[in-house]
């Protein structure tokens, strides 16, 4: 889609009502799910962290959404595809500063470039005790990315087109930090399967999306 059509369209988001829990629970395992209702999130304490889904002009002027691949480390999320973000520090004035200056740090955007649309349903990560609050973020001007060579291994390029293909959902048998050999929903974008929490809070945008494209 031209990025042009896509900023008019995507503005309307604006105004609707989150999908929520109901659309991050299409990309998880039932016993996941299961799971996640029973907690007390609250007594858990969870640590904060926030993430940017960011929308970009590619060099024909067609809609991209940016991901990056982790680097290989010793943690749950190690070589995994996940939005630019991290979690917050003390210097941040809110979690929307924590997405803008992560993602600044991660992928070299300017957090003064970025139009943040809206803020989406907020995710807890259990393995990794992580409350997350995703953004949806426009960069309308965009530069070259640069990757932040600690912590990214790739940054993938998503079309938009690609992301909003149903066909791009599958379901994977994984080894997780919860289960072996596990059934799960996922989407194949760019030869990676993105899967856990990423997966859950790409389901909510693409509901979002739908109801405006």
């Amino acid at each position: 889609m031209d990025f042009n059509l896509f900023e008019h369209q995507v503005s309307k988001i604006k105004d609707l009502p989150l999908p929520g829990e109901a659309s991050q629970y299409k990309m998880a395992p039932q016993s996941r799910v299961e799971d996640l209702k029973r907690l007390n999130i609250a007594q858990k304490k969870p640590r904060q962290a926030a993430v940017m889904a960011l929308f970009y002009p590619s060099e024909v002027r067609t809609t991209n959404l940016l991901l990056i691949l982790r680097k290989t480390y010793k943690g749950v999320h190690s070589n995994q595809v996940g939005f630019p973000g991290g979690k917050a520090e003390t210097i941040d004035d809110g979690l929307l500063h924590t997405a803008l200056r992560e993602t600044h740090e991660e992928v070299g955007v300017e957090p003064k470039d970025v139009t943040v649309i809206k803020e989406l349903s907020s995710i807890f990560i259990p393995p990794s005790n992580f409350m997350v609050q995703p953004y949806i973020g426009l960069y309308k001007e965009p530069k070259p990315f640069r990757k932040q060579e600690k912590e990214v291994e790739t940054i993938l390029e998503v079309p938009l087109l690609d992301f909003m293909d149903e066909t791009k959902i599958i379901t994977k048998k994984l080894t997780t930090s919860y289960a072996s050999n596990i059934e799960v929903p996922a989407f194949e974008l760019n030869g990676y399967v993105v899967w856990g929490a990423t997966a859950m809070m790409l389901s909510e945008i693409k509901e979002l999306l739908k109801q405006v494209m």
